[in-house]
């Protein structure tokens, strides 16, 4: 489902070229549940949004489901994320004038044109993640591992066959991260989701099937 090959990136500071990536090579398998671990500054949220064709390589490539995202116009890059991909980020990134429902159903572009099927598979993930009491409340009225909820929520209504995930307990106490973590199992078992999770934390990364280790631009295990 995704593989990346001598995948390189370089960003230019000043005069001064910083390699993040350096000749990364990794290979996910479709249902994969995969962390990758690694110390901040090590090149994983890089290596991360590239995948995710939110930022563009130096060289090698990437392929997602097949289509290799270098063929790509940025148009295409656009609809293959909105039809492929969820995205987790550790500050959530709710809109605050929007209730938690409002950003779940912005995330499918179905706000105000909900159809029976559609809202079936809403209510589904509104019901997995235990929101269906929170739908009416803007993000500041809700807690930390119930913003994220709601994050998760709008990432996977569209049942994306991939789910990015960049630190997605960063910002939460024990308690909430294994709530979310245990969620995330949920979602992958039951919707055979590909999910890659970005920690530097690895006790979170034991809730995948495998843990991919990163150093100074390098994957160390693949």
């Amino acid at each position: 489902m995704i593989q990346v090959e001598n995948l390189r990136k370089i960003y230019r500071l000043g005069s001064v070229d910083v390699p993040a990536l350096r000749g990364v090579n990794l290979s996910v398998k479709e249902g994969e549940f995969v962390s990758i671990v690694g110390p901040s500054g090590c090149g994983k949220s890089t290596l991360l949004y590239v995948i995710g064709g939110l930022t563009a390589p130096t060289s090698g490539r990437v392929l997602l489901d097949g289509v290799d995202l270098g063929d790509l116009k940025e148009g295409q890059r656009t609809e293959l994320r909105k039809q492929k991909i969820g995205f987790i980020f550790q500050r959530f990134n709710l809109l605050p004038t929007l209730t938690a429902f409002g950003n779940i159903a912005l995330a499918s572009d179905i706000a105000g044109t909900l159809n029976g099927t559609t809202r079936s598979e809403m209510n589904s993930v509104i019901q997995m993640l235990g929101l269906q009491d929170r739908l009416k409340h803007r993000p500041g009225e809700l807690s930390g591992g119930e913003q994220q909820r709601v994050a998760i929520a709008r990432a996977v209504v569209n049942r994306p066959k991939i789910l990015l995930a960049d630190e997605p307990t960063g910002n939460l106490d024990t308690e909430n991260s294994e709530v979310v973590l245990n969620m995330l199992k949920e979602l992958n078992h039951k919707f055979r989701q590909t999910i890659l999770m970005i920690t530097h934390n690895p006790e979170v990364a034991t809730y995948s099937d495998r843990i991919v280790n990163m150093r100074d631009g390098h994957v160390l295990d693949h």
